[in-house]
């Protein structure tokens, strides 16, 4: 059963699915005991770090510098990072902030979630590389 591609691959996904969904609810509740409930620190943190994830899983697998199985890759990047990675509720924090009128702070979150999470993705792939090189030195 696990040999068909058309079972193996969703029951990946969905393993990495339930371990990015639990990770990013404890660790949501741990920032959120913390940092508190002014600002929504731990969709920023979570965002940030799922993306420098992104960036360098991505770089080191698909730039053939490990021999990582397809199946494999899609339990991290889909599986896992997908459910982790908490883009919706980003949206529905800015939102929120947005509604309280409080501009300031809502601008500060929307162009910090945006930018770090950028630079974090940036930063994977440089690390990545910067590995990838070291290794074939």
């Amino acid at each position: 059963m696990l040999q068909n591609p058309a079972f193996r691959t969703p029951v990946g996904i969905s393993i990495g699915a339930i371990a990015g969904a639990l990770s990013r609810y404890y660790l949501g509740l741990w920032f959120t005991q913390l940092f508190g409930t002014e600002f929504p620190y731990s969709t920023l943190i979570i965002n940030v770090s799922g993306c420098f994830v992104m960036g360098f899983f991505t770089t080191l697998a698909l730039g053939r510098f490990i021999a990582i199985h397809p199946d494999i890759r899609l339990l991290v990047t889909t599986g896992f990072l997908g459910s982790y990675t908490t883009f919706s509720t980003y949206e529905l924090d800015t939102a929120k902030l947005f509604q309280q009128r409080n501009l300031e702070v809502d601008l500060v979150y929307w162009l910090s979630s945006t930018v770090l999470a950028l630079s974090s993705l940036l930063l994977g792939n440089a690390l990545a590389e910067f590995i990838r090189i070291k290794e074939e030195s």
